[in-house]
């Protein structure tokens, strides 16, 4: 008959196997791969999934911001408004308008494309994580890239749905302060080959990062959704 001790150690040594076994297999788990696919296949499969998303977000939000304008040019305020403020940084209405007119959705579309490289990018498949933007926050759901810049993680955002993203995206181009020239711009016009010239802050290509959009948007003619 075991000894208590011995049983304890037992038990002990059974629950060390266990984790383990788990820390193994989370090591060398593989993350699912997408099967191998022509340009035109791939394409297809991005809008498939990425147009009707951005469709959906964009009628959300142009929805609000048309409701929160007639309220604002009736020179009216509401509780819902005041919060808006508070979330998009907006000292004034004219300044929480700019911030929440969305923009054409051909820009959403190829940034998602150039981001996410059509859908296919670790980000996307593990996160849902289109347009690469960061976390900074160790408490929001969020991935770590594989590569380190020196001996710095690099974390992403992780999203429950394609919509989501697409609905942080544009919030984070309507409050972050890099952004304000493009919101300006956006408030006089609704051509996607001017706005795209004002994203030089989005990513380290600068200048570089609008004229790449341009050749996206016009190449795939994704203009034509800003249409519908």
């Amino acid at each position: 008959m075991q000894s208590p001790s011995t049983k304890i150690k037992a038990i002990i040594a059974i629950i060390l196997l266990i984790i383990i076994a788990a820390v193994i297999y989370k090591v060398t788990e593989k993350e699912p791969e997408l099967p191998k696919m022509t340009v035109q296949e791939k394409k297809a499969r991005f809008k498939s999934l990425i147009v009707p998303a951005v469709d959906t977000v964009y009628a959300e939000l142009m929805t609000r911001y048309q409701k929160v304008k007639a309220t604002v040019d009736a020179g009216g305020t509401n509780d819902d408004i005041e919060a808006l403020k508070v979330e998009y940084k907006a000292s004034n209405n004219e300044e929480l308008l700019m911030a929440l007119k969305p923009h054409p959705k051909s820009i959403a579309i190829a940034q998602a494309a150039m981001e996410s490289s059509w859908a296919t990018s670790r980000f996307f498949n593990v996160a849902y994580n289109i347009f690469g933007v960061w976390s900074f926050d160790e408490d929001e759901p969020r991935v770590a890239a594989l590569k380190k810049r020196g001996d710095k993680t690099i974390w992403v955002k992780k999203y429950d749905s394609i919509e989501a993203a697409v609905y942080d995206y544009y919030r984070t181009l309507g409050r972050s302060s890099a952004f304000a020239e493009f919101r300006q711009t956006r408030m006089e016009t609704e051509d996607p080959f001017v706005l795209v010239t004002k994203l030089d802050k989005y990513s380290e290509k600068g200048a570089l990062y609008g004229e790449e959009l341009t050749s996206i948007i016009k190449f795939n003619k994704f203009d034509q959704y800003d249409t519908k």
